[in-house]
């Protein structure tokens, strides 16, 4: 009986995923998908809430069979035939050793007890470190086919040694523990490029859309196709792990401060210290629609080398609601491009522009500016008060009166990503259509322009009009009592 009881502590990894039961594998899928993908992608991430088994049941439970060559029959992921050579890594030492190898070896006071087979541990070491019962290298058993043919080992790092601690040896796999900086998570594409080794993220997106996060979810989403990025990812929420129960999981939501939940709960991405327009997005999407004619338009202009960025706008006067209909951001182009692509939206819509939002100096921005207007840009200068203008972005979406077409891809990729640092700064990457838009709110809305009349008259093949209130004759052709009160706005 004390053998038995010794067998089960040191062999848990065998009891996981069951075949049937309320915890089978099948009932699992957004973990077996984590498994499926690795055979055809080498850069794997799970983004998930707390508590749902990605650090255990994900990235541990994957690394010890590489580990051992223990394979179960059903595995339907990457198979290593010989010894392997693995990193672990977590946030800080303290978290690693209170984590990754707790998880992997169990208390130092009962090694084998985690999911790394007991017996199949060979010996391991210690690290001299300030944190106590650290573990630096472990000696694994490896097996193929059942019978043993090497010994695998595993090394355990932190985020908190910097990358030159990431530097040295080829590796097999590599497990990422939660979120490391980008310049780490790099050094680790370079040990494994060699060996078309494995690299293995699983972390809840506390750090907001960071860079690393961008690698896997441009814009902060799951891509539709993994063969645009070459890395696979997966969401898991709360109901993706029947472990919980509806009473764990009411508990930690309502102890959760709000800005966390979304992350925590579901896998988003928070923002950071903090979203600048903290709303839904479906709440300020609209679905495109033809613009009347009597909608004053107007665009905000964001010039510079690296990208200029122009964000359109149509505002409904009678209800006060501004709409972003079209936006555009191209990069490392001479102005003339950046011109036409402006004209191709109507030369007589006016703009504003913030002369010193891109050049290196007020003097070369206006210089830059200047070029603009001699190519016919109906430009003027805006009001760059930065935190005046985005809480008038701010005022104008929490009360429904600025709406965005769902056509307008580039900016939400922006609004998504668009967040404070820890020290309340606005973080000044991957912004641009964020500044024409507050330029275009702070200063454009009173220069808006509805269509020429002549263009107007153009559109819809009219005559100079005769009014006649009687037939809403105009020219002689019969139109529309609507588009003659078009017609007649924009006469006056």
């Amino acid at each position: 009986m004390l053998e038995k009881d010794r067998r089960i502590k040191t062999r848990k990894i065998f009891s996981m995923y069951p075949e049937e039961g309320p915890l089978s594998r099948h009932a699992y899928p957004k973990h077996m998908s984590f498994f499926e993908a690795g055979p055809d992608f080498l850069e794997r991430a799970m983004v998930a809430a707390n508590r749902t088994g990605k650090t255990e049941g994900v990235g541990g439970y994957e690394l010890t069979f590489h580990l051992t060559g223990r394979y179960p029959d059903w595995w339907p992921g990457v198979k290593f035939r010989k010894p392997v050579d693995i990193w672990a890594c977590g946030t800080t030492n303290q978290t690693t050793k209170d984590i990754v190898q707790f998880k992997l070896m169990g208390p130092l006071s009962d090694v084998g007890t985690g999911l790394i087979p007991g017996d199949d541990i060979i010996e391991y070491k210690r690290k001299a470190s300030s944190v106590p019962d650290t573990i630096e290298t472990v000696y694994v058993q490896h097996y193929t086919d059942g019978i043993k043919d090497g010994i695998s080992v595993l090394g355990f790092k932190s985020y908190e040694q910097g990358r030159k601690a990431f530097e040295g040896t080829e590796k097999d796999a590599i497990l990422l523990d939660e979120e490391c900086p980008e310049d780490i998570y790099d050094e680790c594409l370079i040990r494994t490029m060699t060996t078309r080794g494995l690299i293995m993220l699983t972390f809840t997106p506390l750090q907001g859309v960071s860079n690393v996060v961008l690698k896997y979810m441009p814009g902060g989403k799951v891509p539709s196709s993994f063969k645009d990025t070459g890395k696979f990812v997966v969401q898991a929420t709360w109901d993706d792990a029947p472990h919980l129960t509806d009473e764990d999981k009411k508990r930690l939501y309502d102890a959760l401060p709000p800005h966390m939940r979304d992350a925590r709960s579901r896998g988003i991405p928070s923002l950071g210290s903090g979203a600048i327009y903290p709303i839904i997005e479906e709440i300020i999407t609209v679905d495109d629609f033809l613009i009347p004619d009597h909608f004053p338009k107007v665009y905000g202009f964001d010039v510079g080398w690296n990208a200029t960025a122009v964000v359109w706008a149509a505002i409904d006067k009678e209800n006060d609601i501004v709409y972003i209909t079209s936006c555009y951001k191209h990069g490392q182009s001479e102005p003339p491009v950046h011109v036409q692509a402006v004209k191709a939206r109507g030369e007589w819509i006016p703009g504003v522009a913030d002369p010193a939002s891109r050049a290196s100096s007020q003097r070369d921005g206006e210089k830059l500016l200047d070029e603009y207007i001699k190519l016919g840009l109906k430009l003027q200068k805006a009001d760059n008060s930065v935190e005046a203008g985005l809480f008038d972005v701010w005022v104008r979406m929490s009360t429904g009166r600025l709406k965005v077409f769902r056509s307008c891809s580039q900016w939400f990729d922006e609004f998504r990503v668009y967040y404070r640092d820890e020290k309340g700064k606005v973080v000044k990457t991957n912004d641009h259509l964020m500044d024409c838009m507050r330029y275009l709110i702070r200063s454009g809305l009173s220069i808006a322009r509805v269509v020429p009349i002549k263009l107007y008259m153009m559109k819809h093949n009219l005559d100079q009009p005769e009014y006649n209130p009687l037939t809403y004759r105009c020219g002689g052709a019969n139109v529309g009592g609507y588009e003659y009160r078009v017609f007649h706005r924009l006469r006056h």
